[in-house]
């Protein structure tokens, strides 16, 4: 399609601010990004559509539209939702490189024009994929009783004659063709996505061509393609390796049975593009997680500033129909915290630890994206905190056995998530024991978080522990008498006091920093705006205080008591 004709299309609500000349030029493609060098993800004849997240100031303008028009992409569309009016910067920018440039106005989003880019240029190229497009259209207007992303690889298998199936970042299959016959093994599942999580790794763009057990798989990434996306904000200001970071453990793709290494430019093109229908399906499930993810908030929220149980119970008796639809017993609830940490922490892991979460909570062996709908996860900083239901069981059968395990949760995802680690990321998890009303959900939270910081204290890119590993320390707290508290307390914290109130060294809220960061040097200082040097002085002067060593866990876990305590 010729750019002149998004111009006759008022539902894409498209204005032209310059290149009236250039309006001839062939759209090969759509492509939303706000990456400041998206280079590595263009080929040319794009429509790029952009938030534009990247510009800080004017200096930034002239560099993106540069990369641009050297990449040879048809033109720039840039949203008015952030901004208002597009910047004078740019469309002189453009003038000057001959780019076309759009406003896209502040109510159609990006994913309609995508749409329509797609189904359009999909049309034109080639006709076996138009009825993949057309199909999916009218999936995506009729509602989820269109089959989801299963009808786009049901005809992918009828007009292309390929198995493909759509696969979360943790290897569970979220879709796959009735033609791709029995589904894939967990084990094949599992090696395809430390294979394309390792690829993504590298900055490499897909497809990504792997040989397991003599059949050779194409992996194609499947990219949100919505405005707005946590991923999206952040890069404004980041290289390309924190963009990959920030979104690689996050991303579903497509894999197919089939070496794309042989394919021609036009097959690759369409494999693309059913990519990007995918990635428009995908957008809109996450946005159905809207209402789960804010009730998880609304409670989180409600726990912390310890509001009275009542008042959380009646949040909860929200939350359970939307969660647990049909069930008319008030359900039982567990805690799961996630954290995902970056080596010189200036990544904010609680998105990526987010979308971890709905992913790793779901049974490993269920099909389709609908398991998560019964999880609510919030987030705040590094930090992901997940409320999970139970439905109500006999008492006979409450125990510890009940509900999640941590053991198990990470077992069929380790090897992938590790992989997207990379070594230079860590995901450790914590797990509560269930609870039975609101008011032990505030216990049950400080044990998640308890438990994950066991999880921290070992070895391994990828670490969980559960509630049964605190019951030596945590669980026993309601029982210790107050004074034998307070004699705990001041021998371990009233010398950190004295030397404190004399020289004004701060030793007790760098105890509580150094503890909070799980011992971490970098991100302490940073959050004390401190020197390491300084840190390590200071921490130093608490074990010399003490004689105790904060290398230790046993110390780490009397110091943390200590303080919760005090």
């Amino acid at each position: 399609m010729r750019l002149r004709a998004l111009l006759d299309t008022d539902a894409l609500g498209l204005r032209l601010l310059g290149g009236e000349e250039e309006l001839d030029r062939t759209v090969r493609g759509v492509m939303t990004t706000d990456l400041r060098d998206p280079s590595r993800y263009l080929a040319g004849g794009e429509l790029v559509l952009t938030g534009l997240a990247w510009r800080r100031d004017a200096s930034d303008t002239e560099p993106f539209v540069r990369i641009l028009a050297s990449a040879g992409v048809a033109a720039l569309a840039a949203g008015e939702a952030e901004l208002g009016d597009i910047p004078d910067d740019i469309v002189e920018a453009c003038a000057r490189h001959r780019l076309p440039l759009f406003a896209v106005n502040e109510s159609v989003a990006f994913a309609t024009i995508t749409e329509h880019v797609v189904r359009q240029v999909s049309g034109e190229r080639a006709g076996d994929l138009a009825a993949v497009v057309d199909r999916h259209r009218r999936l995506m207007t009729s509602g989820p009783t269109g089959g989801g992303p299963d009808v786009v690889l049901d005809l992918l298998g009828s007009d292309l004659d390929l198995r493909a199936w759509v696969l979360s970042p943790a290897g569970r299959a979220i879709a796959g063709s009735s033609a791709a016959g029995p589904a894939l093994p967990a084990a094949v599942c599992a090696r395809l996505a430390a294979e394309h999580l390792a690829a993504a790794r590298t900055g490499r763009r897909g497809p990504h061509r792997v040989l397991l057990d003599g059949t050779t798989y194409s992996l194609f990434p499947i990219r949100s393609s919505g405005r707005g996306s946590a991923s999206a904000a952040a890069t404004a200001s980041t290289a390309a390796l924190r963009d990959v970071r920030e979104t690689v453990l996050s991303d579903w793709f497509l894999a197919v049975e089939a070496d794309a290494g042989d394919w021609p430019e036009e097959r690759l093109d369409l494999l693309q593009g059913v990519t990007q229908l995918i990635a428009v399906e995908r957008d809109r499930r996450d946005a159905a997680r809207t209402v789960r993810r804010r009730l998880a908030q609304e409670v989180l929220e409600l726990v912390q500033t310890g509001a009275a149980p009542a008042e959380i119970a009646a949040r909860l008796r929200v939350a359970a129909p939307v969660l647990l639809p049909g069930i008319g017993a008030a359900p039982h609830w567990q805690v799961v915290v996630a954290r995902v940490e970056w080596e010189g922490g200036e990544i904010e892991g609680g998105p990526v630890a987010q979308s971890l979460l709905e992913e790793i909570l779901v049974d490993p062996l269920s099909a389709g994206p609908e398991p998560s709908d019964r999880i609510a996860v919030a987030h705040t900083g590094d930090e992901a905190i997940a409320l999970v239901p139970l439905p109500a069981v006999s008492s006979e059968h409450d125990g510890p056995e009940t509900g999640l395990l941590a053991d198990s949760l990470l077992e069929s995802v380790r090897d992938p998530l590790s992989a997207g680690l990379d070594g230079d990321g860590r995901l450790t998890l914590g797990v509560s024991a269930s609870v039975h009303s609101a008011e032990g959900l505030r216990g049950a939270l400080e044990e998640a978080r308890h438990a994950r910081r066991v999880a921290a204290a070992r070895p391994g890119r990828v670490c969980a522990a559960g509630h049964q590993e605190l019951a030596s320390h945590v669980l026993l707290l309601p029982f210790v008498p107050d004074d034998v508290r307070r004699a705990f307390t001041a021998r371990l914290l009233d010398p950190l006091r004295d030397y404190d109130r004399r020289h004004r060294a701060e030793l007790i809220p760098t105890l509580e920093a150094f503890l909070d960061c799980d011992g971490s040097w970098t991100r302490c200082a940073a959050r004390l705006h401190l020197h390491v040097n300084t840190l390590r002085y200071r921490v130093g002067r608490i074990e010399q205080l003490t004689g105790r060593d904060l290398s230790r866990l046993e110390d780490k876990l009397d110091f943390f008591l200590a303080l919760r305590m005090s």
